[in-house]
């Protein structure tokens, strides 16, 4: 089955969308859809410009992470580097600068790991993970209303930390995971 036809098969057509709010980060819009039964419907948007998550081993085999409060969450986090891109950048060129801006790792050469939506159900941000090889340390320099803190960590810690749910946001699970398989079978 060819995806034009699923596409056709499954379509909502929009017939009017509502901006209702613009954002530093996002946008939220209402579209207006008819179903592929003729009915109509309505699907709230969150618009996102796309981010980066960097995968980031040392020669010691520990994963970069940085601890930070996430807000919607009411609590602090253990994630991998990331962030959004900028309008016009290649996500390559973004997980080089968000890697160095929050942990100060510079890295010789990135290899995409995958690339996936996070909540395709009311949003349409993706979200491209990569590896870093050659890592090189150096001063982070977050921005100015990020507080964060850089450490490396083991596999085992990695995999409690989830476990606890100190590590539970989908960019830092799936690197783990990419990983565990990379160790496992020596390829992403």
């Amino acid at each position: 089955m060819s995806n034009q036809s699923t596409d056709q098969k499954f379509e909502e057509v929009t017939v009017r969308t509502e901006p209702i709010f613009q954002g530093k980060v996002i946008s939220l819009q209402v579209d207006h859809v008819r179903l592929p039964n003729g009915e109509m419907a309505t699907r709230e948007i969150v618009k996102h410009p796309g981010a980066v998550g960097v995968l980031a081993i040392t020669g010691d085999d520990r994963m970069i992470v940085v601890e930070q409060y996430r807000k919607p969450l009411g609590k602090s986090q253990v994630e991998i580097p990331a962030g959004k891109l900028d309008p016009g950048e290649e996500p390559m060129t973004a997980a080089l600068r968000e890697l160095e801006e929050e942990t100060g790792y510079r890295s010789e050469s990135l290899q995409p790991v995958c690339s996936f939506y996070t909540s395709p159900g009311f949003a349409d941000e993706i979200l491209h993970l990569f590896a870093a090889q050659g890592l090189t340390a150096g001063e982070a320099r977050p921005d100015e209303d990020e507080f964060l803190e850089c450490t490396a960590i083991t596999m085992e810690e990695a995999k409690e930390l989830i476990a606890q749910g100190r590590i539970s946001d989908a960019k830092t699970i799936t690197a783990v995971y990419a990983w565990q398989s990379y160790k496992l079978t020596g390829s992403f």
